[in-house]
C-alpha cells in the first residue's frame, strides 16, 4: 500500500517547502522548489563551491508524515543526471539528525525510483553518523532534497510525486 506524501499536480504543494542552502554557514549557493505550468515541482539553483560553500536544499514544512511499516520511498521524477539526495526527518528541528538516501535520474523521461528506507544513513550536518538509531518510517515529520557532492553549477529536478510504501 502506498501512502502518498505529496503530490507536485496540485499548485499548493510547492510553496510549502523552503530552501535551506549552503548560506547558512556563509555560502552563496541558491535553490528553491517552484511550481512548474506543466503539472508539477522543480527542485532548481545553482551550486557553488565559493565561500566554503557547496549545496543546495529544500524542505517540506512538518506534518504527520509517517507510515509504520514502510518499506520504501517512491519518487516520480526526471533530471540532469546529477546526484541528489532524499532526506527524511523524525522531528520538527532545522538543525537535526537527517536519514538520507542518494539517487541520480537517468536521462530526461519520467521514472519512478524506489529508495529502500533500510538504505538511508542518518546524518548530521552532512557527516554519517555511525551511532544512530534506524529509521521509525511512523515517525518521519519533514521531506528534503538536497544537491552536493561538489557539483558546482546550474542543476533542475522535476518531480511529480513522493510516496512512502
Amino acid at each position: 500500500m502506498l501512502t502518498l506524501l505529496f503530490d507536485f499536480t496540485d499548485p499548493n504543494q510547492a510553496i510549502a517547502w523552503h530552501p535551506i542552502d549552503d548560506r547558512v554557514m556563509g555560502g552563496i549557493s541558491r535553490s528553491s522548489l517552484r511550481r512548474d505550468p506543466a503539472g508539477h515541482a522543480v527542485f532548481e539553483g545553482t551550486v557553488s563551491l565559493e565561500q566554503k560553500g557547496g549545496f543546495a536544499s529544500v524542505r517540506s514544512i512538518p506534518g504527520e508524515l509517517g507510515l509504520a511499516g514502510a518499506e520504501a520511498c517512491l519518487i516520480e521524477l526526471r533530471g540532469d543526471n546529477k546526484q541528489f539526495k532524499l532526506s527524511l526527518l523524525t522531528d520538527d528541528g532545522f538543525d537535526s539528525l537527517n536519514y538520507q538516501a542518494s539517487f541520480t535520474p537517468k536521462g530526461n523521461d519520467w521514472q519512478t525510483l524506489h529508495l529502500a528506507l533500510a538504505d538511508f544513513r542518518a546524518t548530521f550536518r552532512g557527516r554519517e553518523v555511525t551511532d544512530a538509531t534506524s529509521l521509525d518510517p511512523a515517525r518521519i515529520r519533514q521531506v528534503g532534497l538536497m544537491i552536493a557532492a561538489r557539483q558546482a553549477d546550474y542543476f533542475e529536478l522535476h518531480i511529480r510525486r513522493i510516496c512512502l510504501g
